[in-house]
């Protein structure tokens, strides 16, 4: 079981950036594949980036080159790194735990075992 609580959403201009945290409990933080993904309103949750236990990183094509995903396995952390803001990353931001003992990553909300209760981001134009 993991508990995940994310910080560092707001308001903020085209252009701007933002680094979302999410921080996690319990000791087995290491051996998840962490996952960002984001729900617009009236839209369907969608896969914004994933990190691996080690290393290795997958984006969605709408965020590459813009958004970075990291981990800090010491301090339980992920974060995103969301530069160059557009109107259209507005959306509740969500990180999610994904147990698989392979630890591949996915891309499928369906896959996540645990979700954090999300931060919100708005971009104005």
């Amino acid at each position: 079981q993991v508990q995940l609580v994310e910080s560092g959403g707001g308001l903020v201009q085209a252009g701007d950036s933002l680094r979302l945290s999410c921080a996690a409990s319990g000791r087995t933080f290491s051996s998840y594949t962490m996952g960002w993904f984001r729900q617009a309103p009236g839209k369907e949750r969608e896969f914004v980036a994933y990190i691996r236990r080690i290393h290795g990183t997958y984006y969605a094509d709408s965020v590459k080159g813009r958004f970075t995903i990291s981990r800090d396995n010491a301090k339980n952390t992920v974060y995103l790194q969301m530069n160059s803001l557009k109107p259209e990353d507005t959306a509740v931001y969500y990180c999610a735990a994904d147990s698989a003992v392979l630890g591949l990553g996915s891309t499928d909300v369906g896959d996540y075992d645990f979700w954090g209760q999300g931060t919100h981001v708005t971009v104005s134009a």
